[in-house]
């Protein structure tokens, strides 16, 4: 909690503090987030094994990311209404059969298809993490040690990930749900609280509190999610593309294919200072600083890549990505205790994340290169910024606490 004008918000306690609770939050979110991790290394197995072209694999890629999209949608509709667990296993079984049947269908036509099908399970079975995660009464920290998690699982993934065949890749998604449902008796079932209200502890002048009810007006968590969907145009598209981008650059393949993993578990220290700035700032204003310099950081690429420029991008990326995140993740639980807008998180990343690698494959196809992908990247979280200023203004306006809340 950040204090703002003799005001900060409240949380209380519920079973979503326990700490199993916050464990399978966790461990689904990356399970559901896994295919978008490995992207790069999976499509360049989609043109290496399968014979896509560079346009191919951008629709395969956002066909998966839509997938995840509609799915968190779908979430966004069950989370507050139904028994999570239920949903859970439907979403799983709906995931581990499209990747499996991915190993025994590898035309681009039936790829695309199965890919969408696989993305819309993962996206409802990730939609029910994060509102999980969201339940929990400090919801920074909480969403924090997600990424703290996801950071190491997203270098152990981009290490692993390339020892395997597209087959393998395949069946290590679908165990990965599998392994998930063992423990779902960890889940909790229904929501803690209600949408768009929020608890404000109140300093009056004599020096005593009290706690007041401040309704949210709903175009916040809207602002958030549009911000959410330009952040992830930029991250769909330059994990996409950033390994083909290199191929006919001064970069060494080898360099880059190791810059990969070493700068995806660098962003654990992002994931350490965000948390640390936001207990001290608030959210807001270092997101908006956070979302100038990543732009910066993808347009240094249209001046040269070599081995020193991709390896300084991708290390400011992957801090800033996961840095973005947990402000992002953490502002819309800080206003919606019910789950339903958090379980759009997904959706908001898997609509952007799609639309990113399809905008880049229409730049490509117009032969802007990939300087013209990298320009669109940087536009992207630029709007964002954009978008976030004004969420902030008018926020300082009716509640301040909220504005500037950790």
């Amino acid at each position: 909690m950040a204090s703002s004008g003799g005001t900060h918000l409240v949380h209380q306690r519920t079973e979503f503090d326990d700490w199993r609770s916050l464990t399978i939050g966790i461990y689904m979110a990356l399970a559901g987030y896994a295919v978008m991790v490995g992207l790069p290394v999976i499509s360049t197995q989609w043109v290496d094994n399968l014979g896509f072209t560079e346009v191919q694999v951008g629709r395969v890629a956002s066909a998966d990311l839509f997938g995840l999209a509609i799915g968190a949608v779908i979430a966004y509709f069950l989370v507050a209404k139904f028994d999570r667990r239920h949903v859970t296993i439907v979403s799983a079984a709906a995931a581990i059969a499209a990747n499996l049947l991915c190993v025994y269908y590898q035309s681009y036509d039936a790829t695309l298809i199965l890919r969408l099908i696989a993305g819309i399970g993962a996206g409802l079975y990730t939609g029910i993490a994060v509102a999980t995660i969201g339940g929990h009464s400090r919801p920074a920290f909480a969403f924090g040690m997600e990424l703290f998690a996801f950071a190491g699982s997203q270098g152990a993934e981009l290490k692993f990930l390339p020892y395997l065949s597209i087959e393998g890749m395949y069946f290590a998604f679908a165990a990965f749900f599998v392994i998930g449902l063992l423990f779902i008796s960890w889940l909790p079932r229904r929501p803690a609280d209600e949408a768009l209200d929020v608890k404000v502890d109140v300093e009056e002048p004599d020096g005593e509190h009290h706690v007041e009810h401040q309704h949210v007006p709903a175009y916040v968590p809207w602002l958030v999610l549009t911000a959410v969907v330009f952040t992830y145009i930029n991250i769909g598209a330059y994990w996409t593309y950033i390994e083909l981008a290199t191929v006919e650059s001064t970069a060494s393949p080898d360099w880059v294919a190791d810059m990969l993993v070493y700068t995806s578990v660098f962003s654990v220290i992002g994931c350490l200072f965000a948390v640390l700035l936001s207990n001290r700032f608030g959210l807001a204003r270092p997101l908006l600083i956070t979302l100038v310099f990543q732009a910066s950081i993808v347009i240094m690429l249209v001046f040269g890549i070599t081995n020193f420029t991709v390896a300084f991008s991708m290390f400011a990326f992957n801090f800033c990505w996961i840095f973005v995140d947990i402000y992002q993740a953490a502002t819309i639980a800080n206003v919606d205790r019910s789950g339903r807008y958090v379980a759009l998180l997904p959706a908001a990343q898997g609509f952007g994340n799609g639309i990113g690698p399809f905008l880049a494959a229409g730049v490509l196809s117009f032969a802007f290169g990939y300087d013209g992908v990298f320009i669109m990247c940087a536009a992207a979280s630029i709007l964002a910024m954009f978008v976030y200023l004004y969420m902030y203004m008018m926020l300082r306006k009716r509640i301040p606490a909220l504005a500037d809340a950790s």
